[in-house]
């Protein structure tokens, strides 16, 4: 039976004899494993064994504690880690052969990486998945990462601005882990505040020396030298690339509504207040759109996005690219840069 992360705690009474807790999302999997390990202490489950199948693994080890007696004289949990998720002919063999003979004082609890279409279909699953619950634990995306990040708001119990919240969203998207931890950090630091973007670049910046803002001010106004030193000051204090990037993101996409305006003859007027850009701050965004062509606004994007596409994919914190992408503030620059790609492998 298949049973999604954030309807598990609805599976778990009463315990079936397995759960397969398959995926490559760090906080689903172990959220996962957490609750039902806390249904299992509840229901006497106090002893644990955990088995990988590694090379030179026995298969019979299984076999064994299936059937030892607890040494305490308590109900057990066996955890049997599949690291490629291939238990092969003898373990689908091994696995039939317990679900023949079950064991009500046994707990089985199997985990590994993400489960192919063709894997959940092998005669090996089938056999578990028919005594037990199957927990697929996939990063959600788009709406369903956003479905996720306000319920664990709404459980820490923290008070964000609408651009807050579209802030976590940029950062953490693809990171459950990561964003559990912020908003862990948020509620020891604020736990009664309302908390704006302007709060949340302050607490993961950590105190750093220049802000986000200032190196986006300084893009906006083509400040090239103020730009990359900032950059530079803030790749040496730690400041993390996701950051970064959401703010280069915040102010592109500003950009391309006010020279789409521009370019279709409408006043701006209407859209300072619509964006939120206040006085102060309409004279960098004039200096840009006196300088930046349309063409030159959805270059910035593409470019920022294969640094962000290499961050998520790679692990790579491109901050060659980075300055890179500083420099196209200026139009003059795209002449000469054009053709550099930012998105090849390190």
């Amino acid at each position: 039976m298949r049973v999604y992360p954030d309807q598990l705690s609805r599976h778990l009474k009463p315990l079936q004899q397995c759960y397969l807790v398959f995926g490559d999302d760090p906080w689903l999997c172990e959220t996962s494993r957490g609750q039902i390990h806390a249904q299992a202490k509840k229901e006497g489950f106090e002893e644990k064994i955990q088995l990988t199948q590694e090379t030179g693994f026995n298969w019979h080890d299984l076999v064994d504690q299936w059937q030892a007696m607890s040494l305490f004289s308590s109900r057990r949990i066996i955890e049997l880690i599949l690291p490629q998720a291939k238990p092969g002919s003898e373990g689908g063999a091994i696995f039939q052969s317990l679900m023949q003979m079950p064991n009500p004082d046994v707990l089985l609890i199997i985990t590994g990486p993400k489960l192919a279409l063709e894997q959940t279909k092998s005669k090996w699953f089938k056999t578990l998945d028919a005594q037990g619950v199957y927990v697929p634990c996939a990063t959600p995306e788009g709406t369903q990462f956003q479905r996720w990040l306000d319920e664990r708001i709404e459980h820490f119990k923290l008070t964000l601005t609408r651009d807050a919240r579209e802030m976590l969203f940029s950062l953490y998207e693809g990171n459950l882990l990561a964003a559990d931890q912020s908003l862990q950090l948020l509620q020891l630091l604020s736990p009664q505040d309302r908390i704006d973007s302007h709060q949340l670049s302050a607490y993961f910046e950590d105190q750093s020396r220049f802000s986000v803002f200032q190196l986006t001010d300084a893009m906006l106004n083509n400040q090239q030298d103020k730009s990359l030193h900032i950059l530079a000051q803030l790749k040496a204090e730690g400041v993390a690339m996701p950051i970064i990037l959401w703010g280069v993101f915040k102010e592109l996409s500003i950009l391309l509504q006010l020279r789409t305006a521009l370019d279709s003859n409408q006043s701006l007027q209407s859209l300072w207040g619509k964006l939120r850009i206040w006085d102060k701050r309409k004279s960098l965004y004039q200096s840009a759109l006196n300088r930046l062509t349309l063409a030159h606004i959805e270059k910035l994007l593409v470019s920022a996005s294969a640094i962000e596409l290499k961050l998520k994919q790679q692990g790579i914190e491109d901050w060659t690219g980075m300055s890179h992408l500083s420099l196209l503030f200026d139009p003059k620059a795209h002449q000469v840069l054009a053709h550099i790609k930012l998105n090849q492998e390190e």
